[in-house]
């Protein structure tokens, strides 16, 4: 789970993943690891299981992918066991991430992963099969409809974006966040957002996209959304 680009536009604002020396690129190299995301208010933090990122797919990683359609861009991929696991439904797959910790341990493991935000230029515009936010990565920038709008423009006219969205269906909350582990790291300041399936839907049809299902699986809850 890493934020790729923080507040579309703005230059030199601080994202999450991006310094390489802070508590995600850490948290990468021990997959025990456990990160807390708290409001910049300081008000409670949200717990974060980094090793999930850096194993292997589960079951419900899998079943997501059931179906989709190639090629499959996975946004804020870290280490890139999505990527992993759509390649291994033979898929073509690529990551996108602005973590340097993160790029290094997915391409050592022989995985197509850019190191840039998903707002950059990237390739394959407008051809993408499958574009993922995933693992609270619907998050990125603070910015639902920015963000959105940016898949919308990403993927292909018959092209689908598979989101992962907050377990209560209400939730509708952008803030300011730091991320911090229990070695006392703490991140700089960066702009986040969580959302839920009801205010989801109007946010998609902001940026042009429209939610056409929606399931839970495992304590998780996701969302497709297509072009309108």
């Amino acid at each position: 789970m890493t934020m790729l680009s923080a507040r579309p536009g703005v230059p030199g604002t601080t994202t999450f993943g991006s310094g390489g020396a802070e508590p995600y690129a850490a948290a990468l190299e021990n997959e025990s690891a456990v990160l807390y995301l708290r409001h910049a208010t300081g008000r409670a933090a949200a717990t974060m299981d980094a090793g999930r990122w850096s194993a292997a797919a589960d079951d419900t990683d899998v079943q997501l992918l059931a179906g989709a359609a190639g090629p499959v861009l996975d946004i804020g991929c870290g280490p890139g066991r999505m990527v992993r696991a759509a390649l291994a439904q033979g898929l073509a797959a690529t990551g996108v991430d602005v973590s340097p910790t993160a790029v290094r341990i997915a391409a050592e493991s022989g995985l197509t992963v850019l190191e840039c935000s998903v707002f950059s230029s990237l390739p394959g515009e407008g051809d993408w099969g499958t574009a993922l936010l995933l693992d609270g990565n619907i998050g990125i920038g603070g910015d639902i409809v920015a963000l959105l709008g940016r898949c919308a423009e990403l993927i292909s006219s018959d092209g689908a974006v598979l989101v992962e969205v907050h377990p209560d269906a209400e939730r509708d909350h952008a803030f300011d966040g730091t991320l911090e582990d229990a070695q006392g790291r703490t991140s700089a300041v960066f702009p986040w957002a969580e959302v839920g399936i009801g205010p989801l839907r109007a946010r998609a049809g902001e940026a042009g996209l429209r939610v056409v299902q929606d399931w839970t699986s495992d304590g998780r809850w996701f969302a497709r959304l297509v072009r309108t």
